[in-house]
């Protein structure tokens, strides 16, 4: 199926010449002058090497056909990261490098949706914000309470990232999977 260039997103998969590529940032620019384009960054799935190409956002990409399945995250293990389908109770194995960097927002029991062909899971897509506990922060100086104010924190998953300075160890904060960023205080 053709769509133009600028309707590719992270996690769709492309046939780039014959062969599948799982699309891992798509970026459209629109300069001043000239002609706007899309840079979009894949991983072709036969082999695992990573590819950048760059189109007119009108071009017509070939988007392939696959099979969109919600899962259920169970585990990890040395074998890889385990799923199931909570329809069928199917499980599925997939290997870290299709995980790539959702690996530490995985949560026990999450929903994910996975694009399957020819019965493989060949890319993952997690849900935009999860929740986490902040682990490790400074804290907050006295007088510091300005709204644009950031300090570094450590979440429960590992991941490092820059919350508001109001934000003490132990909160509970939503976080965006898509870069780590902090998004708002959980409302739990």
């Amino acid at each position: 199926m053709k769509v133009i260039a600028s309707q590719i997103r992270k996690g769709n998969i492309v046939d780039l010449d014959g062969k599948l590529c799982v699309v891992l940032h798509a970026e459209s620019f629109h300069p001043g002058k000239g002609t706007p384009t899309t840079q979009i960054d894949m991983r072709r799935i036969s082999d695992g090497v990573k590819t950048q190409m760059r189109y007119k956002t009108t071009d017509p990409v070939e988007r392939a056909h696959v099979e969109q399945v919600e899962f259920s995250y169970l585990y990890q293990d040395a074998d890889g990261y385990h799923f199931m389908n909570d329809v069928t109770y199917d499980q599925v194995q997939i290997q870290a490098d299709v995980i790539g960097e959702s690996a530490p927002y995985l949560q026990e029991g999450m929903k994910v949706q996975l694009s399957m062909f020819e019965g493989n899971a060949i890319s993952i897509e997690i849900p935009a914000k999860v929740t986490l506990e902040i682990t490790e922060t400074e804290p907050a100086m006295k007088g510091q309470t300005a709204s644009g104010s950031f300090k570094p924190a450590i979440l429960s998953n590992g991941v490092r990232t820059m919350v508001p300075t109001h934000i003490t160890v132990g909160t509970r904060v939503v976080i965006l999977t898509e870069d780590g960023a902090y998004s708002e205080r959980a409302k739990d």
